[in-house]
């Protein structure tokens, strides 16, 4: 993993298609300033980057459905915005999640001792509690 990363840095500045970077500011696995730094080494003219706050590493798999709908919504629109095609459709959040947005204070603790992050379900839905198998986006 270190020498892909290394590899990648070595070879941002020859980065010359559209590039996106997503990453949630509450991420403890990889710094956002690592992100933030691969995306000013790109060399790329077309260069995007959108920092989460309050979201955590597994933007599309590790938080709840309406951060990942937020997350989805934005790549959808990043990629319609790069097809040139005018048919494409504006995807847009059903709700504002911004307001449901969480700040993690002191990493992932709220002072207590526990989490702030909801506990995920294992077994993904079929416990009857009605989350679903399969996401809701366009993606």
């Amino acid at each position: 993993m270190l020498r892909t990363s290394m590899d990648l840095e070595d070879t941002l500045h020859e980065i010359t298609l559209p590039f996106f970077v997503l990453h949630g500011e509450a991420d403890i696995v990889t710094d956002p300033e690592i992100s933030k730094a691969l995306f000013e080494k790109a060399s790329t003219r077309d260069k995007t980057i959108k920092l989460y706050p309050g979201m955590w590493h597994g933007l599309t798999s590790g938080e709840p459905d309406a951060n990942v709908d937020l997350v989805f919504a934005d790549i959808v629109n990043w990629l319609d915005a790069r097809t040139g095609d005018s048919a494409s459709l504006t995807v847009t959040p059903v709700h504002d999640f911004t307001s449901n947005v969480q700040k993690v204070v002191d990493g992932v603790s709220n002072g207590q001792g526990k989490s702030k992050r909801p506990q995920a379900s294992l077994l993904c839905g079929l416990n009857g509690g009605g989350r679903r198998l399969v996401h809701g986006s366009s993606m």
